[in-house]
């Protein structure tokens, strides 16, 4: 056989499983006196990953084998394709998942440990739901609890031909560190003062300001008021201190004696 034909019966056999086929699983679709080699089937695999090179498809090795999968760049238009939406995942079911991956195995009250809260019974059921986790275990202490560990399917999920693909933690340190700087730098952005993103007074300042104008107002009033009574009494001691009026003195202001 022909390596040409190989890939055309390799390519045909990935896109009718719609899944990852290992290269065991791919020699056993032929007769055992007529099986290629190990070598041939990596050979065509090879080929098959080349030529997808300038297609929307490409050959991408998974936990499970191989497989046959839409480009990342393409997704935006064959996702709409479905009307569902993907699943959503609580961060507390992500950060559990997280510690398997990378702490595994691993056990129930060890993630519980670095979490610093309980795990709930429905995110491992889930998790060993989806297939992503696997009871693998028993650690040998006091109640025999269950070792979790990931599993083929977690690595298929998630695009991993293995562990070693997975993000380092310095790595993962780094993206936070950059992700904590972003909230610092979006936290202090010049605005104007007492503005909103929008550039509007939030309410709650408009209704602080108000609070504390509404006493300033009040006093102003009151001052106001101090100094026209003040006027209004100045005006009277200079009526009543006019020349050649007989009347008494403003108080403070002693009469002098006639000669």
């Amino acid at each position: 056989m022909d390596q040409k034909q190989l890939v055309n019966i390799i390519e045909a056999a990935l896109l009718a499983t719609g899944g990852p086929l290992s290269i065991r699983e791919i020699i056993k679709l032929f007769p055992e006196d007529a099986a290629p080699e190990r070598k041939e089937i990596q050979q065509a695999l090879s080929a098959l990953g080349e030529a997808c090179a300038e297609r929307g498809i490409e050959l991408k090795e998974v936990g499970s084998g191989f497989r046959l999968q839409i480009k990342q760049d393409f997704a935006p238009w064959v996702s709409k394709l479905w009307e569902e939406r993907p699943p959503r995942y609580s961060r507390a079911l992500l950060e559990t998942l997280a510690l398997v991956a990378y702490k595994q195995p691993i056990t129930r009250a060890e993630i519980e440990e670095v979490r610093g809260v309980s795990v709930s019974s429905n995110i491992m059921k889930t998790l060993l739901d989806r297939g992503w986790v696997r009871v693998v275990g028993h650690r040998d202490v006091p109640g025999k609890p269950s070792l979790y560990a990931t599993t083929n399917e977690f690595l298929d999920y998630f695009n991993l031909k293995g562990l070693s693909e997975l993000p380092s933690l310095a790595e993962i340190r780094d993206i936070e560190s950059i992700n904590a700087e972003l909230d610092l730098d979006q936290a202090g952005a010049p605005q104007a003062e007492g503005e909103g993103e929008d550039g509007a007074i939030p309410a709650r300042a408009a209704q602080d300001e108000g609070e504390e104008s509404a006493p300033q107002a009040e006093t102003a009033r009151e001052d106001e008021d101090e100094e026209t009574r003040e006027a209004a009494a100045t005006s009277e001691v200079e009526v009543m201190a006019a020349p050649g009026d007989d009347s008494p003195a403003p108080i403070g202001e002693p009469r002098q004696a006639e000669s």
